[in-house]
């Protein structure tokens, strides 16, 4: 293999390695770090939760051999600056690694280059730019939440194909299939957090968890201007659970979620505005939402073009009928020529029921 390819084959190993920490990282990217001594693999390593060892410690830490000379291939730009770990950059000084080959720059402004520019001035050798575009989607999270300030969005639903999501007595189960509602329920591992209104919780009760213990449940936020939902619903079960609610609010409820070590969002207006409810969102480090209902929470996050990706599950029947109720709420747009049109497409098949997945806007600010 020439030098490109070498690169190439490491860095798609480091990548791999990098997945392993998903659900469990956030707020913190994932990353995968591997060192190679003369064309072989010594070391290994990933973030593998928030809080712990970054990828490049983890890969230095089971190595047994002298890493002088060598070279570690890792998913994005150590870190120089001190947070729930020690920098990154200081390890490998000390270690003698010759040479940092990095996926791309870290679009922290914590670090944002000045690693990569502390490692040459200690006379490493590194190269940036290695299968970037794969390593910048992975953590596209993190890049949106870093370059947009705010959480990287995406709304969720299943419709028929008049794109409807219920029944006109309410009635949603189930619009899709098994197969369907499984990959549904693996997709809420991706995300750090999954935002349902009130009246979703009072008509499903769902579970929101991803029932995989292979997996961290997000964190289950709730838009409850009123605080009607009793706590004997599934949302309660733990106190994994952030409220959002107004001043109408009742100041009992308010007192009891407090005791139960529950986090409440204040608003002052008599609807929670999406704007300031994910401005509050990022202040609490939370970098990415998965909005799964309903049609009004939905259409909200749209109208306010907060939505970076959909997730469009649909089944081969029709329910018709004026009064039931659409996939998507809101005021929507006046013409056609302004209808938001997804990119980056990708197409999954469940027997015969289809997701349609792609990203509204620009994807993470300049990194894309």
């Amino acid at each position: 293999m020439n030098d490109k390819e070498t690169d190439v084959f490491f860095m798609k190993k480091a990548l791999r390695l990098a997945k392993k920490g998903r659900s469990w990282t956030s707020p913190n990217p994932m990353v995968g770090a591997i060192i190679v001594k003369n064309n072989k693999i010594i070391g290994q390593g990933y973030h593998r939760q928030y809080g712990q060892a970054h990828a490049e410690i983890e890969a230095l830490k089971s190595v047994t051999l002298d890493v002088a000379g060598d070279t570690m291939y890792v998913t994005l730009e150590p870190c120089c600056h001190t947070g729930k770990t020690p920098p990154c950059v200081e390890a490998l000084i000390q270690a003698k690694i010759k040479k940092v080959v990095c996926a791309h720059l870290d679009p922290n402004p914590s670090v944002a280059g000045k690693g990569i520019d502390t490692l040459r001035r200690h006379g490493i050798h590194v190269k940036t730019d290695v299968l970037k575009k794969e390593a910048m989607n992975l953590n596209e999270h993190f890049i949106t939440y870093h370059t947009k300030k705010r959480p990287f969005i995406a709304v969720k639903f299943a419709c028929s194909l008049d794109g409807k999501i219920a029944t006109s007595t309410g009635d949603s189960k189930w619009i899709t299939n098994e197969k369907a509602r499984s990959y549904a329920r693996k997709l809420r591992s991706n995300y750090q957090a999954i935002l349902v209104g009130k009246n979703t919780v009072l008509q499903d009760n769902p579970h929101l968890g991803c029932r995989d213990s292979s997996y961290k449940d997000p964190i289950r936020i709730v838009l409850d201007s009123r605080l009607t939902i009793s706590f004997d619903y599934k949302i309660y079960r733990d106190n994994n659970v952030i409220v959002a609610t107004t001043q109408k609010a009742s100041r009992k409820k308010l007192g009891e979620l407090q005791e139960r070590g529950i986090k409440v969002l204040i608003f002052g207006a008599h609807l929670i505005p999406m704007e300031e409810l994910v401005s509050k969102l990022g202040n609490l480090n939370i970098i990415s939402v998965f909005v799964e209902g309903g049609s009004e929470v939905i259409g909200s996050f749209i109208d306010k073009k907060l939505v970076d990706k959909a997730y469009i599950f649909q089944a081969p029947i029709l329910i018709g009928g004026d009064m039931s109720t659409n996939a998507i709420g809101g005021k929507g747009v006046e013409k056609v020529v302004d209808a938001i049109r997804l990119h980056d497409i990708k197409y999954k098949k469940f027997d015969d029921d289809l997701l349609t997945s792609g990203y509204i806007g620009t994807r993470s600010g300049n990194f894309f």
